[in-house]
C-alpha cells in the first residue's frame, strides 16, 4: 500500500509541476488500462460460470443455503441504494471538469435495452466487451451446469481452472500498477489542473462516509433487529475485521472468519457453508464502492445519466461484482468493462486508480464484516441464541440439517 501512495504522490507532483507531462504520460496509463480490459471477459466468463455451478441450486444447498442467497441479495442491494444515495446527494464530482474521450451516452429506448442484454453470439459479446451479455451467457451457463450436476463436472472444473489462470494473469498485470498509478495521476493532473485532486478528496471522504453508514445500517441494525449483542460480537469479529482493513484482502481474512465464527457459538456446518458463498455473492463493500465510483466519474466528466441509464448501471454491477473476490484490483477489472457503455471516460478511472488505496482498507473491512454477520443472522434465522450469561462461551446451536 505504502508503494501505492508514493507512486500516487509522484504522479500528481509531477502533473502538477509539469503539465506538459501529461502528453506522455497518457500512453503508459492507457497501456496499463488496456491490460486490465485484456482478461476481463475470461475472468467474468470463468468465476460466474464456475460459481453459479457451484452455488446456483438451493435445492441442493438446502434450507441454509436458501436462506443465505436471500440474505446476501438483500445485504448487497442495501450497499449498493446506500452508495447510489450518498454520491447522489453530496456529488463529489461536481466541478471536476474531468476531459475524457469517451462519446455522450444517449437515452436509452427500452426495449432495445432489454433486447440488447442478450447475446447471439458470447464470441461477439466478447469481443465487443458487453460484459451485460457475457454475465447473463455465463449466469445461465452455470446454472446449466447446477443442473445437470455430476455429467459437467470437467468443464465447471475447466471453468476454475481457467479463472485460476486469468487471476495470476492479472497478478501479473498488477504488477505494473506502481508504473500504472504514477502515469495515470501525472496525466490526469496535468491534463484536468490541480481541481481535480479535490475531486478525488471529496470522493474519499463520501466514500468512507457511505462504507460507514453501511456498517451502522447494514451491520449493526440488523444484528440489533435480531437480538445479536453488538459487543460480544465485536469481541469475536474484530479480528477479521482488521485482517481485511490492514491486508485489503478478503482472502487472507477468511481462516479467522472462519474461527471465530465457530469460537463465537456458529456451528461450523453453518458457517462452513455460508462463508464461502458470501466471498461470492455478498461483497457489500466492493458493491458499494463500484456504484459510487461510476456516478462519480460522470459527475466528474458532465456525463447526464437518465433514470433507465442508472437503474441499468445498478443491475449491471449487481451482476458484475458476483463472484470475483479473488481478483487482483478487481474493482478495476468490472468498472473498465462498464465505463465503455454507458459514455464514461476511462481516464476517470485512471484518476481513481491513484486514490483507491485510501479506500480500499474499510471497503475490504465492510466485505468481511458482511460476510461475518450473514452466518450469525442466518442462524438466528433457524434459532440459535446466545445464553442467557453473556460472559459465558457457550452458546445455543441450532438444527442445521438440510432440507
Amino acid at each position: 500500500m505504502t508503494h501505492l501512495l508514493a507512486a500516487m504522490a509522484a504522479g500528481a507532483l509531477l502533473g502538477w509541476q509539469f503539465p506538459g507531462i501529461a502528453d506522455y504520460a497518457a500512453p503508459l496509463a492507457n497501456a496499463f488500462l488496456r491490460l486490465v480490459q485484456s482478461v476481463i471477459a475470461p475472468v467474468l466468463f470463468t468465476t460466474l460460470v464456475a460459481s453459479f455451478a457451484r452455488g446456483g441450486r438451493p435445492a441442493e444447498l438446502g434450507r441454509i443455503g436458501a436462506k443465505s442467497l436471500v440474505w446476501f441479495e438483500a445485504s448487497t442491494t442495501l450497499a449498493m441504494l446506500i452508495g447510489w444515495v450518498v454520491v447522489t446527494m453530496l456529488r463529489p464530482g461536481d466541478g471536476v471538469g474531468l476531459k475524457g474521450t469517451a462519446q455522450a451516452a444517449t437515452a436509452p429506448n427500452f426495449a432495445a435495452v432489454v433486447e440488447n442484454m442478450f447475446p447471439s453470439s458470447i464470441v461477439s459479446a466478447m469481443a465487443r466487451g458487453d460484459v451485460l451479455q457475457i454475465v447473463l451467457f455465463s449466469v445461465a451457463l452455470g446454472l446449466a451446469c447446477a443442473a445437470i450436476g455430476p455429467r459437467a463436472e470437467v468443464f465447471v472444473r475447466f471453468c476454475e481452472s481457467a479463472s485460476q489462470v486469468a487471476f495470476q494473469y492479472t497478478r501479473f498485470v498488477m504488477k505494473f500498477a506502481v508504473i500504472g498509478i504514477a502515469a495515470a495521476m501525472a496525466s490526469a493532473v496535468g491534463a484536468n489542473g490541480a481541481g481535480i485532486l479535490v475531486g478525488l478528496g471529496k470522493f474519499v471522504a463520501a466514500a468512507w462516509l457511505a462504507q460507514l453508514l453501511f456498517t451502522a445500517l447494514g451491520v449493526m441494525v440488523p444484528l440489533l433487529f435480531l437480538r445479536i449483542p453488538l459487543a460480544r460480537f465485536w469481541q469475536f469479529m474484530r479480528e477479521p475485521f482488521f485482517i481485511a482493513f490492514g491486508t485489503t484482502s478478503s482472502a487472507a481474512a477468511i481462516p479467522s472468519t472462519l474461527t471465530q465464527l465457530e469460537r463465537y457459538g456458529i456451528p461450523p456446518a453453518l458457517a462452513s457453508l455460508t462463508m464461502p458463498l458470501g466471498i461470492s455473492f455478498n461483497l457489500c463493500g466492493s458493491a458499494l464502492h463500484l456504484v459510487m465510483a461510476s456516478f462519480f466519474v460522470a459527475q466528474a466528466a458532465g456525463v447526464s445519466l437518465t433514470m433507465p441509464q442508472q437503474l441499468m448501471i445498478l443491475l449491471t454491477l449487481k451482476l458484475t461484482s458476483k463472484g470475483v473476490a479473488g481478483i487482483p484490483r478487481a474493482n478495476f477489472v468490472i468498472l473498465s468493462s462498464l465505463f465503455p457503455a454507458y459514455g464514461l471516460p476511462l481516464e476517470g478511472l485512471a484518476a481513481l486508480l491513484g486514490v483507491d488505496a485510501f479506500i480500499d482498507t474499510i471497503r475490504t473491512g465492510n466485505n468481511i464484516l458482511a460476510n461475518c454477520v450473514a452466518p450469525a443472522a442466518i442462524a438466528r434465522w433457524e434459532g440459535w441464541r446466545p445464553t442467557a450469561a453473556p460472559e459465558s462461551d457457550a452458546y445455543a446451536a441450532p438444527d442445521v440439517r438440510q432440507a
